[in-house]
């Protein structure tokens, strides 16, 4: 059995671990009816390991180094690499807005992802108060390390800008997905408050 097999199979027999990660960081281990057929650009096969609430899907890719990276691709089309292994995506996962650090970050710019992630962390912990206490519960069962976001983002960063040319996801009809990197600094509408 692989890590990232013990991890999910862990995952599936603690019922409070898979609802914490399900309701509040977005890793849904019963959500892998998209993205079935997808695959890498290289033609390699892709594993529907989760999904997430806004139809987004999680991906283990073929063992490399004894690892198995973890690509996402959204429901709106972007995608690419999360992290080198199961271990290092769920700490990204249950540490930081992610996905929203992505989307605002000037286009890759890791300078703009920390200023994001400061701002989504006070968002964070405003519509979760015991946000601290659910990771480090997950974190606990799964054996994974509370990590400062700071350190968070430029493991997301250089993970992300690896995505080309070995990570990018494929579509079932032969579209590439688009790079992870969003080109907006803060939200459209009011800024970071």
């Amino acid at each position: 059995m692989t890590s990232s097999d013990h991890l999910l199979d862990l995952i599936l027999t603690t019922q409070e671990i898979d609802l914490l990660l399900r309701s509040s960081f977005g890793f849904d281990i019963h959500r892998k009816h998209y993205g079935e057929d997808f695959r890498l650009a290289s033609g390699a096969p892709l594993e529907v390991i989760a999904g997430d609430s806004a139809g987004g899907a999680y991906f283990l890719c073929a063992e490399q180094n004894g690892r198995r990276p973890v690509v996402f691709a959204s429901s709106e089309g972007e995608g690419g690499l999360l992290a080198d292994d199961l271990v290092k995506a769920l700490e990204i996962i249950i540490g930081l807005e992610w996905r929203d650090c992505l989307s605002f970050s000037g286009g890759g710019d890791v300078e703009v992802m920390q200023i994001s992630a400061h701002h989504l962390e006070r968002y964070r912990h405003k519509h979760n108060s015991d946000i601290d206490n659910e990771a480090a519960q997950v974190a606990a069962a799964l054996s994974l390390r509370i990590t400062p976001v700071a350190e968070l983002v430029i493991r997301l960063h250089a993970a992300a800008s690896r995505t080309a040319p070995d990570y990018v996801v494929i579509d079932d009809d032969g579209q590439a997905f688009d790079p992870p990197f969003g080109e907006h600094v803060e939200p459209r509408h009011g800024g970071w408050r």
